[in-house]
């Protein structure tokens, strides 16, 4: 990628390679200091995240009235909330690998959703990562349903895309569970049914695992309250799905994260894949339940840079990265959790319109501009 072609920042060679040791040197200095703190604090979260499910489990099955079950609901929900965002997601980046925890262990992990672990792990950790935000590389980038970019080719089905978000972010473990089947790639051709059977295989044996334990075996052990667990169970997966599939929205897709073409990334070193990553991620501000809660991908930045460090250290590895960012001139792109999903909402709804030189704009009066 040639940075020189971005408006927002001007960089010479020997300012780029000097950013680019500075991000190495932030990274690092936080890999030397990992040590107890970093594994009482990710224990500390499985104990909460264990405790939080045996007491919404324990609340829906056995609670009388419509709050105690209500607050099974939301104990549950925050349990796999932060099975997924805090623990999960963190564990199977590696980031707590050194501890020689078997149960914590990257390549072994398995996390309580639909999604197959070792699919996440090829297209998330992989492909995202390697890849983020370059069209027609990261899939990830409006998971092959959202058209999120002027440089994408616009379709009448975009018309429809406002519902496709809703829908996805509803069923987003389901989403993501199939994401590694390419419907883009089946749609056009490239990728044939026949190719995925391996991968079809793996994910209807994690999908039924995840129905059979949600809906079928916590019912039958509550005998007549079947039904108010099986629907606290899916409620409980409701809450967790709107939350990570929102969280994730605003690290990726607000008003102000740029896109790439392949390219300008074409041999991009490693200070430059910094570089796009900087300016291809979002982070959001709030308090430290907020954090918490969304596995500290309000510091999507700090992730995409340095996905291998322990999510905690976000926040003061965060300080380093904007003082980097301010040296050289390069936009830190931050706000309110409220302000971040609003710009997140204006961007699906945006790019779900033709452009301004497409004959609907004039055929179709709603979408006239005044």
């Amino acid at each position: 990628m040639d940075m020189r072609t971005r408006p927002l920042n001007l960089m010479t060679v020997t300012e780029l390679e000097a950013f680019g040791k500075e991000l190495d040197g932030i990274r690092e200095r936080a890999l030397a200091d990992l040590g107890d703190r970093d594994a009482r604090y990710i224990r500390e979260m499985v104990r909460l995240q264990k405790q939080a499910e045996i007491a919404g489990r324990l609340l829906i099955h056995l609670g009388r009235s419509p709050l105690t079950w209500g607050a099974g609901v939301v104990s549950l929900s925050v349990s796999k909330i932060l099975e997924n965002m805090e623990i999960g997601h963190n564990v199977m980046h590696g980031q707590y690998d050194w501890m020689n925890d078997p149960s914590l262990q990257s390549q072994s992990y398995e996390w309580d959703t639909a999604c197959d672990a070792e699919s996440w792990r090829r297209t998330h950790n992989y492909e995202h990562h390697t890849y983020t935000n370059i069209l027609g590389k990261d899939r990830d980038y409006g998971y092959a349903i959202l058209r999120l970019s002027e440089e994408e080719e616009w379709k009448p089905r975009h018309l429809l895309q406002f519902g496709n978000y809703v829908l996805l972010s509803v069923f987003f473990q389901w989403g993501v569970a199939l994401h590694e089947l390419e419907f883009d790639k089946l749609r056009d051709g490239s990728v044939t049914l026949k190719e995925k059977i391996p991968f079809l295989k793996r994910f209807a044996r994690k999908g039924l695992k995840q129905f059979g334990k949600d809906y079928l075996l916590f019912p039958a052990l509550a005998g007549p309250g079947a039904l108010k667990v099986a629907a606290g169970n899916g409620l409980a997966n409701l809450g967790r799905n709107l939350w990570a599939s929102t969280i994730i929205f605003c690290g990726h897709f607000t008003e102000d994260a740029q896109v790439f073409t392949e390219a300008e990334c074409e041999g991009e070193s490693r200070a430059q894949w910094y570089y796009r990553q900087m300016l291809g991620s979002s982070n959001f501000t709030g308090g430290q339940w907020l954090h918490t809660l969304s596995g500290h991908l309000s510091y999507q930045i700090e992730h995409h840079l340095f996905p291998d460090v322990p999510a905690h250290r976000y926040p003061e590895m965060s300080v380093e990265v904007q003082a980097v960012c301010e040296k050289y001139n390069i936009p830190y792109n931050t706000g309110s959790f409220g302000h971040q999903y609003l710009t997140v909402l204006k961007r699906v709804l945006r790019s779900s319109l033709p452009p301004e030189d497409h004959p609907l704009r004039k055929r179709i009066p709603f979408l006239r501009r005044n």
